[in-house]
């Protein structure tokens, strides 16, 4: 299997995600955001984590005009599989990629941790290694991971099965460390080939260093 992984400037978790992926046996390769194209052979995208552009203007909303993205969008509504991880998830929305969007947290506080996150939606690729109801702990680290969406977007992405994960604590009972609306943590697209989440589960890998729930998370694209 092939991931490309896209770094802008200020993207700082491409090597983690590199290392998780090729861990599991993909091969990777880092796709520059000047490239107009990504590799031909793709069979997984991630717009991995950091602070594309230093989070000028709002997080993602510049990375959203980089050369690459317009291949980006062209891959996802080709159906190729697209991840974005926390400032990937941010890019992603602000691409119009997925619904909704990212704010500062609620208490405007950096937040960087392990946090649990409870499975609401395991059919699709992202999540099928993983059973309905499961609880997680993988670590985030965000300034503007507050989700937004009206109530009417709400509304159909539960009907369409696209809220995938919940923040909560160890026995699954909502907890929410940013205001996200609903305590979402991460969405998929109506089509469940581009997701979105804020937590990191490139660093999740290894029960040595906290936990290695993030495995059976990425596995799940390696199996597609």
């Amino acid at each position: 299997m092939k991931v490309a992984i896209l770094q802008f400037p200020g993207t700082n978790c491409e090597y983690d995600t590199q290392h998780a992926f090729e861990a599991l046996g993909a091969t990777t390769e880092i796709v520059w955001h000047k490239s107009e194209t990504i590799p031909g052979d793709t069979d997984l995208l991630v717009v991995a984590g950091g602070f594309s552009y230093g989070d000028y203007l709002r997080s993602g909303a510049i990375a959203k005009f980089s050369p690459v993205m317009k291949a980006v969008s062209a891959y996802a509504k080709n159906g190729g599989k697209v991840l974005g991880i926390c400032n990937g998830f941010q890019v992603l929305t602000e691409a119009g990629l997925l619904p909704g969007a990212l704010k500062r947290n609620e208490h405007l506080h950096f937040i960087s941790k392990h946090h649990h996150l409870k499975v609401l939606n395991n059919d699709n690729v992202f999540l099928e290694k993983l059973s309905k109801n499961d609880v997680v702990n993988i670590p985030i680290a965000h300034h503007d991971g507050n989700y937004y969406i009206d109530e009417k977007g709400l509304s159909e992405l539960y009907a369409n099965n696209q809220v995938l994960l919940h923040y909560t604590d160890a026995e699954g009972n909502i907890k929410n460390p940013n205001g996200s609306i609903d305590s979402i943590a991460g969405i998929c697209n109506k089509e469940k080939n581009v997701f979105g989440l804020m937590p990191h589960p490139e660093r999740a890998m290894e029960s040595l260093l906290g936990s290695d729930d993030g495995v059976k998370m990425l596995q799940g694209f390696l199996s597609a």
